[in-house]
């Protein structure tokens, strides 16, 4: 009767590990996948950013430049 007991024992605690690991490895792809498009979606925000930003850096200049060439010197008279 004990060995028929341990043999359960044994088997279950086998079962067990062997779904332990199978659950881990699951949850780790789920991870790693979830990880992978937090990633890229996170890429894909910076390089719109970054492409904003440049664009208008070179509105911003343009405009200064504009206006630098409308501004007219004005004479300086001294008496």
């Amino acid at each position: 009767m004990g060995f028929l007991f341990r043999v359960r024992m044994a088997s279950f605690f086998a079962g067990a590990a062997t779904a332990s690991i199978a659950g881990f490895y699951i949850l780790y792809k789920d991870y790693m996948l979830a990880h992978d498009a937090i990633g890229q979606q996170v890429n894909n925000i910076y390089q719109t950013l970054d492409e904003r930003h440049e664009a208008l850096n070179r509105r911003i200049t343009a405009l200064e430049n504009h206006k630098a060439a409308e501004t007219p010197k004005t004479a300086v008279v001294s008496d």
